[in-house]
Parts: structure tokens; sequence; C-alpha cells
């Protein structure tokens, strides 16, 4: 700065010799003095500029960070939830056609215990039933009963690795989460691990279907391997699963032991080796055991501005003699993720009497349980980001190993919201 005020200042003396001509030396040699006065006191000011910008730097450094507030137990903590209104008609040959009106609404909560440890507790309405959370209306405007859905520790070993304790959503992956094999409604006891590797995935589990030997306690576990790729612009994703529920001479895990419904279409006999229910009040117990073996795929793409889903999955009981096996094959097009969305699915299921084990089957169709075919349609329509209604229409046949094939026919229109 100094040398650029003395060069604009000397080049003004300089610039026109007339100018300097007309001064004399003595003032000539004052005004240079002037400027070498200038001169220092820029150099002063230069120095103090200096000093200050330093003085500010080490003052900066020397503060401490700022303090992130303390975290509180509400910031470890995260609810969720839905509400579903349902009006149903079922149409069973044989009984008379029943219409009702019912409720679901579920609350879980999810807390951080640890950097890897969530803990979950969730409350949903229904009574004891395994496969269902549904509360039908009625008796007057009674109060309706609430019970404990979730309660279970996820451990988070590391990013492919968890291991889950307590009563716990089903970790079995479903095709297209199609409930041929597990209802989805459905929260297991046990453990289970979870794996995923990139394409690779694993789910193993050990679930109690009766943990008190004076009911003849009885574990069931099993796990499904496989893998995610792609052919093109389609997403594909299979697996095999092996599953062992040691049944043979057990009663009824729910329900009434001397009643062959509450055995959902499994074969069961009296201690005597007859048909359950050929004695008026006798026990009856499972004939079989359920040693199932699992193959199930799907293939996601799109069609046109539709994305959509193909699926299957067939499974087989090698401890029956026969009504052994039981398999779906369907299709699931659009979504109702944004507002104004659309979604339809279709299905045909083969579920024979011993395939599986029924208490843990769709608990809709056919009726629930096993022993039943037919057709599945649903079509459901996005309000908001929350809202969904939608209607399902089965067109099944029961009874069917006994040869006496039923048909039932059953509609249902839903109204849901969720939120979290």
């Amino acid at each position: 700065m100094k040398r650029v005020l003395a060069i604009f200042a000397l080049s003004g003396l300089m610039a026109a010799d007339n100018v300097q001509a007309e001064v004399s030396d003595e003032e000539f040699a004052a005004l240079r003095e002037q400027l070498a006065a200038v001169s220092a006191r820029l150099d002063e000011l230069a120095a103090e500029n200096a000093e200050l910008r330093k003085s500010q730097a080490q003052t900066t450094a020397a503060a401490p960070a700022p303090v992130a507030a303390a975290e509180t137990w509400t910031d470890r903590v995260k609810l969720d939830g839905d509400f579903r209104y349902r009006f149903e008609d079922i149409d069973a040959e044989g009984s008379s056609t029943r219409q009702r009106s019912r409720v679901r609404a579920r609350v879980n909560l999810k807390a951080q215990a640890s950097d890897n440890v969530e803990i979950g507790v969730g409350l949903a309405t229904g009574g004891s039933d395994p496969v269902s959370t549904n509360q039908t209306l009625g008796s007057g405007g009674s109060s309706k009963g609430v019970v404990l859905n979730l309660a279970y520790a996820n451990w988070k070993i590391n990013d492919q690795f968890n291991l889950i304790g307590g009563k716990f959503k089903n970790p079995l992956h479903r095709p297209a989460k199609n409930p041929m094999m597990w209802d989805g409604d459905w929260t297991p006891e046990g453990l289970a691990v979870t794996y995923k590797n990139g394409r690779y995935f694993a789910n193993l589990i050990g679930t109690y279907l009766e943990s008190d030997t004076r009911r003849d306690n009885s574990f069931a576990w099993g796990g499904q391997f496989g893998a995610t790729g792609s052919v093109g612009d389609i997403k594909l994703k299979g697996g095999i699963g092996f599953y062992s529920m040691e049944t043979r001479g057990n009663e009824t895990s729910f329900g009434d032991t001397t009643d062959a419904g509450d055995f959902f279409g499994n074969s069961a006999i009296e201690a005597g080796g007859a048909a359950c229910g050929t004695t008026p009040g006798a026990d009856c117990f499972y004939l079989y055991d359920y040693k199932l073996t699992e193959v199930f795929g799907e293939a996601s793409t799109r069609i046109g501005d539709w994305p959509a889903t193909f699926f299957m999955n067939y499974v087989t009981n090698s401890d029956a003699s026969s009504n052994d096996t039981a398999w779906t094959i369907g299709t699931q097009i659009g979504q109702t993720k944004n507002p104004g969305e659309m979604r339809f699915t279709y299905y045909y299921a083969d579920k024979e009497a011993d395939s599986m084990l029924g208490l843990l089957s769709d608990s809709d169709f056919g009726g629930g349980g096993t022993d039943s075919k037919g057709h599945f349609l649903q079509f459901n329509y996005g309000v908001n980001k929350s809202w969904t209604i939608g209607a399902q229409y089965f067109i099944n046949e029961s009874n069917v190993a006994s040869g006496a094939n039923s048909d039932y026919n059953r509609l249902m229109i839903d109204s849901a919201w969720k939120w979290k």
C-alpha cells in the first residue's frame, strides 16, 4: 500500500515539467520528508494489522468446540403402527352366509438400547390366535382385547448378521409376501439369525410351538438360503428352505384337542388309531411330523410404468405318506406408495392336507389352514402415502383330502392406515 501511494505521489510530481520547475529545492526536500513520514506510518499500520490477525487466529484455535445437546431417551425411541377396518362376507358351502365387521390395530415401540441392540415391544388387538390380530365388532360395544404381539431384542452383530430373541416378526422370506406357508400375522417365539452379504442371504429360526413340558413341549426349527441376481432389467430372487416340526403324537398347540377342526386341515387320530372325532370327547393327536423342503422364487420387472413381480412357492413334507405337497404361483402388478397408485394381485394355490403345518398357514384362504385350493384376487388403491383402500376375494375349495370338496368364497373390503 505504501509503495502504491509513494509511486502515485512521485509520479504526480514528476509528471509535468512546468510544475517541477516552479518548486524550489527546499520545498522539494520538504515533500520528500513528508512522503518518508507517510511511508513509515504505513509500515506501522501494516505491523499492527498483522499482529491483530495473529491474535484473532490464536483466540479462535483456543476456543472450545460447541457442545452437542445431551441425548435424551426420546432420541432413542421410535413408535409406529397401523389401523385397519374390514368388512367380510363369507359364503361357505353347507353353512349360512356370514357377514361381519372387524378391526385391527397395532402399535410398536422400538428402543435403541445401545449402538447395536434394539429392543421392541408391540401391542395388537385380538386374542390368543397365533395367526390373527383381528377383533370382531359387536357384543353391545364391549371393550376389545389387546395382547402382547411383539417382545424381542435384536442384536446387530455386524453388517451381515443379526441375532433376534423373544417374540418377533417372522424373518423368513415369503415371495411377494405370499402367506401360503406362514400367515402374515404370525410372530415366532424363540431365536432367529439373519444374514445378508451382497447377493446372498440366509434366515435361520428356532421357535416354540409349545415350551411347557406339561403340554407336549415342541420346538420347531429351520432355515432358508437364497440369492439375488438380475438378467437384463429383470431382478431375480430365489432360494431353498428346510424345516423340522416334530408334532407326531402331540396334541394341537392351539385350540381344542378333541376337535379335528383345530388341527387346521392336518391329519389327526385318536389314541386307538381311529380318525379324530370318531369318539366324542376323545383327545386327538397329530398323525405326522412336518419335515418340510421349500423352493421359492420371484422375478421383478416393469410393464410400462408399472412395477410387476411374478412369484412361486413349492413345499413338500417328507414324513407324510400322501397329501404331502403344496404350491402357489402368482403375480403382483403396480404399487400403492403414492396417492392415486394401484396394485393388482392374483395367485392360485393348492395346499394338500399334510403338506405343511396348518396352524401357521394362511388363516383366510379356504377358511384357514391346509386341505384347500383355489384362486385369490386383490385390488388396492393408494389414497395417500399412509391410507389405502382395497378388496380381496377368495374363490376356494376346502375339505379336498376327503373327496367331499366344498366351495368357500370370501370377500374382504379394507380401509387401512399406517403411521410412523
